[in-house]
């Protein structure tokens, strides 16, 4: 599998936000945000991280790589649950430090570990910030 070998963020300004190369802007951690929406509904699915070999495979594969932070690995979305995210479109932000995948997803409740369809699952309240959960758990 070939993979892209993406170029150096650009200094000049409008290269990076108008330009038509994919310059990303990965963080001091070799990182970028990653958010990851359902392409036919448009809800908001997940938040996650991308290295460049995650961002690498997901362009090659079309299926959707992240970086686990917590594990410190490489992980293909589904890959052990079935949730598979079949990308149909990848945006990037405009100065390259965030990528938009619009994803359809094979197994949408097993989208989150919890097995919710979505990972933003809870409201904060203003004020107090207390926590109410809109989307109950599954039943065991």
């Amino acid at each position: 599998m070939a993979s892209p070998v993406f170029s150096a963020p650009s200094t000049d300004l409008s290269e990076q936000e108008e330009g038509t190369t994919l310059r990303p802007r990965f963080d001091a951690n070799g990182l970028i945000t990653a958010v990851a929406t359902d392409a036919e509904t448009g809800d908001l699915l997940m938040v996650a991280h991308m290295n460049a070999k995650a961002l690498e495979r997901t362009i090659a594969t079309g299926f959707a790589h992240y970086w686990s932070r917590s594990r410190k690995a490489l992980w293909k979305k589904g890959e052990s649950s079935g949730a598979l995210q079949h990308v149909k479109e990848i945006r990037v932000d405009c100065d390259q430090d965030a990528v938009w995948l619009r994803v359809e997803c094979e197994r949408r409740d097993d989208t989150c570990h919890t097995g919710r369809t979505t990972c933003f699952y809870r409201i904060v309240s203003p004020g107090d910030g207390a926590l109410t959960t809109v989307d109950p758990p599954p039943a065991k």
